[in-house]
């Protein structure tokens, strides 16, 4: 189905906007924000709808039907094969249809809109001691509705299935506006779910011999529709009214009808659980191990290989967990294999278990994690290689379109033989890693999409492997469904009587082919797979020189592409990452979204390609309410570095454009802060003098409910008078000297602070020396006053260095100041060579971070349990733990909270 779209957009979206009564965007922003997902495609949409019922989804495919538009029902748009990318009405179910309307654990069932994320549903699942099984990667972001369009899986598969499996109903509506429940033995009361079992029924019945021919009996399957599993209940012997066709809706990536609820099955959860990690010298002794490893009554086992431990070394999240992957001979592996235990009786089972992995396993170097922190930090690796993968810095990336085969497990070591051959015929080579225990490895060659030749790589590795796979007696997607790069081979893989049955099956739910149009049936011939990627279009060069250097990334374009799409910023529970996303969960407000958008300008796809590109309002829009928290940096596999981004992109829009006062008063707060402490009582008094403070606020554009940051007595003037009055302590004999860094706030607004810190470093027996050593920059950075930051920052250092001669100390009070030396001024393109700017941030740390280690040897003051939230930039780059260390001095009883954000971050917090 193709319609020139400005033709069906014109004045639809106002009569859209008088039947729905949840959002409906239309503008070129948020449409082409929704352009992608985490696949390697792109495809503008028509419009947005985000509804907030059945009725709103109801009256949306009623608009659709009548104005026979195409619809895209999609969930947390994590699709890796496309898709979730179309030319058509998107309904996003992820942000309004997010209930969980019933949980009945006697029966262990609950009901849900399919909007909810797993995560989500599994933390209200807990105090009922149960859980949804199914556990894709994408856990804090798959919603429901995907993973039943997808059929998704997961680690741990070989226990509890894939979604299909676990599903007792679902609720859907047709394209010609009929409700009804999909489930076994619905036939039998609802008339329309026994009409189409009566049509699916004849339908299977007529194919029975080509789909006992053509389908693999594979644990793993999802290619295509689902016909095989209505044809094993008919061989079962049950009556065409009774069949259950909610498997059907599994996997058949919202082309068939519209899922407005679902009916899940749960389990208890275990009460036992064990990880083992066992080391390998190489990938083949791994897979050829893995049979046997299965055979032990594992419930998960994953492979590992060295690419994506070689990505996981380069991320702050996942670099700990590397350590605890046993060497061989002194070697880091070349492959590993996740293998995990579970029992509901005792932990003598699972003990037992890995005495049998040892016993099974004996010549390989196998590590047993018994913390679950530690066990918690390796899955977190796991479950993020494939965003892992895209920060490798190389012009080729590990792309996703042969990453999802499915073959039998005595068949899988000739399998990846076959498939290492495939890749290095073209030139390349691959990641392998993900399912082992089920036969499905997620391999990704390494592809550079921008060059011709490599997408006609990409063509013929995709036309060998789906090959392989069939050869290996499998199939070219096991999870990851067809989408747009695996659907054109669905007739050569299928033959041509299977694929017209896909056809004659989606005519049977959706006569009209509105649903998600070209993805199973009409996908195109083969050469489109390389069609509709999202880097079609070359991003604009930087007229001059960048800020920060983007050496390891392939330039400043290299470092925006790094976002994959994955969606981990999409998550709702845990960590600090996306705060933005999870105050409005708006797509937009995503650091994904910010990261398309920031890509989408910069190839000029906003409009005129001739405008420019560093002043899009929309992404200026998109950007502001970023916080510069900096969790991205390390909880996006990726890597991906708003904060860095967005300073650079308003930087180089202040090069063409004066920045707004409030930018610059913002970013010079130093200055204005040790102006107002020269005379603190009258400062204050001023600026809370009413007709002021309003003034000031609204030329600023600062929150009326904000007051205005307090003056204080210079930290400088107080350590002054304190060596005029000889009132130091005396150092002892052979002190060593710290170095205390006089920050913006410390010095001139929470003196306080700063006198603490000096009354405590004394006390330990330390000579401070305080420094006006002038700003770390972090105000600049953040409003974008790149040009400003750079001098004041080559100022700083200078005078910095001239106090750090002899291997001292530079303590600092304030994280985010600490966060701009150990980080910012690394990657900022500075007159001080990086050895200098290096050593500088090697010796820098917080004032408590550096005295925990001497309260050791004072006795504990107990003040009572204290709970520690630690600041975002703490927490993105160095942990949160350099303030806990300290406060188990002197309280036995710390909890640092997984509090996330505090929202107030910078001039963030004062912004109206």
């Amino acid at each position: 189905m193709s319609v020139p779209l400005p033709v069906i957009r014109g004045g639809i979206e106002e009569q859209l906007r008088a039947v729905v009564r949840g959002q409906v965007r239309f503008d070129l922003h948020n449409r082409l924000l929704y352009s992608t997902d985490a696949s390697i495609y792109q495809a503008e949409p028509i419009g947005i709808v985000l509804p907030i019922d059945e009725e709103d989804i109801a009256a949306v495919l009623q608009f659709a039907l009548r104005h026979k538009m195409p619809l895209l029902p999609r969930g947390g748009g994590t699709s890796l094969a496309g898709q979730c990318t179309n030319n058509a009405l998107v309904l996003d179910m992820s942000a309004m249809c997010r209930r969980i309307i019933s949980i009945d654990a006697p029966n262990r069932r609950c009901i849900v809109e399919p909007g909810i994320n797993l995560q989500e549903l599994n933390a209200a699942l807990i105090a009922h001691g149960l859980l949804f099984a199914p556990d894709p990667a994408t856990i804090g972001q798959a919603t429901i509705g995907g993973m039943i369009g997808n059929n998704a899986a997961g680690a741990r598969s070989i226990k509890y299935g894939r979604t299909s499996e676990n599903l007792a109903a679902i609720d859907v509506i047709l394209t010609n506006g009929e409700k009804c429940t999909l489930r076994e033995n619905a036939g039998r009361t609802d008339p329309i779910a026994r009409r189409l079992a009566a049509a699916v029924g004849a339908l299977v019945i007529k194919h029975a011999n080509e789909i006992r021919q053509r389908f693999p009996q594979l644990v793993r399957r999802n290619a295509g529709y689902g016909l095989d599993l209505i044809l094993q209940q008919l061989d079962r012997g049950v009556a065409v009214d009774d069949l259950d066709l909610s498997g059907l809706i599994c996997g058949s990536e919202g082309t068939l009808a519209v899922i407005t609820r679902a009916e899940l099955k749960l389990h208890p959860i275990a009460r036992y659980s064990g990880l083992a990690v066992a080391s390998f010298s190489t990938l083949e002794e791994a897979i050829a191990a893995t049979a046997a490893v299965v055979r032990t009554g594992a419930s998960a086992v994953e492979l590992i290989d060295d690419v994506v431990l070689t990505a996981a070394a380069t991320n702050a999240k996942c670099a700990t967990a590397i350590r605890h992957f046993p060497t061989i001979d002194g070697r880091p592996p070349r492959a590993a294999l996740y293998v995990e235990y579970q029992s509901a009786d005792s932990n003598d089972e699972i003990m037992n278990a890995f005495a049998t992995l040892r016993a099974t396993l004996p010549s390989a170097a196998i590590c047993i994690v018994d913390d679950p922190q530690i066990a918690g930090e390796l899955w977190t690796l796991r479950k993020s290689a494939e965003a892992l993968l895209h920060a490798l810095s190389s012009t080729r990336k590990p792309q996703t379109f042969v990453e999802d085969n499915s073959v039998p497990l005595a068949r899988l070591g000739e399998f990846v033989e076959g498939f290492k051959r495939i890749v290095a015929a073209r030139g390349t080579t691959a990641a392998f890693y993900a399912h082992a225990s089920v036969g499905v490895l997620h391999v990704r060659p390494m592809i550079d999409l921008h060059k011709a030749g490599d997408r006609q790589r990409m063509r013929d590795i995709a036309i060998e492997v789906a090959e392989l796979a069939r050869s290996c007696g499998g199939v070219m997607s096991g999870e990851h469904g067809d989408g747009r790069v695996r659907g054109p081979l669905l007739e050569k893989f299928f033959g041509p009587q299977i694929t017209e049955a896909f056809a004659d099956l989606k005519r049977i739910f959706d006569p009209a082919g509105i649903l998600n149009p070209g993805m199973i049936v009409d996908a195109g011939p083969i050469e489109s797979i390389t069609n509709s990627l999202r880097v079609d279009r070359e991003m604009v060069a930087i007229q001059g020189d960048t800020y920060f250097d983007y050496g390891d990334q392939g330039g400043f374009g290299g470092a925006v592409e790094m976002c994959n799409g994955a969606g981990f910023c999409r998550k709702t529970i845990g960590n600090t990452m996306c705060p933005s996303y999870r105050a409005t969960l708006d797509e937009r407000h995503s650091t994904r979204g910010r990261g398309n958008a920031l890509r989408l300008a910069l190839s000029g796809q906003f409009g005129d390609e001739s405008a420019d590109r560093w002043s899009d309002p929309g992404t200026i829009e998109t950007l502001d309410l970023c916080l510069s928290c900096k969790a991205c940096k390390s909880e996006c596999p990726s890597s991906v570095d708003m904060a860095r981004l967005k300073a650079e992109y308003t930087g180089q829009r202040y090069r063409l454009h004066r920045p707004p006062l409030s930018a610059r008063v913002f970013g010079r707060v130093r200055l204005l802060n040790r102006l107002g402490s020269y005379l603190p009582e009258l400062s204050n008094f001023i600026a809370e003098q009413p007709p002021l403070r309003l003034f000031v606020k609204r030329v600023l554009g600062i929150a009326p409910e904000r007051q205005l940051p307090r003056f204080g007595p210079a930290l400088f003037r107080w350590v002054n008078n304190r060596i005029d009055a000889g009132a130091m302590r005396p150092p002892a004999p052979g002190s060593t000297t710290v170095v205390l860094f006089g920050d913006c706030f410390t010095a001139f607004n929470e003196s306080h602070i700063g006198r603490a810190a000096i009354h405590v470093l004394e006390a330990l027996g330390f000579r401070v020396n305080l420094v006006d050593a002038g700003c770390c920059g972090r105000a600049m950075i953040s409003m974008g006053l790149m040009d400003q930051a750079r001098i004041a920052i080559d100022r700083t250092i200078a005078r910095l260095d001239r106090h750090l001669q002899h291997g001292e100390k530079l303590l600092v009070c304030e994280p985010s100041c600490l966060s701009a030396i150990k980080d910012d001024w690394l990657q900022l393109k500075l007159s001080f060579g990086n050895p200098l700017r290096r050593y500088i941030a090697d010796q820098s740390m917080l004032v408590e971070q550096f005295v925990a280690p001497y309260l050791k040897n004072h006795p504990l003051r107990d003040i009572g349990p204290t709970l520690l939230h630690g600041h975002c930039h703490q927490k993105a780059l160095w942990g949160a733990r350099s303030s806990g260390d300290a406060l188990k001095h002197i309280s036995r009883d710390v909890t640092t909270l997984d509090s996330g954000c505090c929202g107030m971050a910078g001039s963030f917090g004062f912004h109206a």
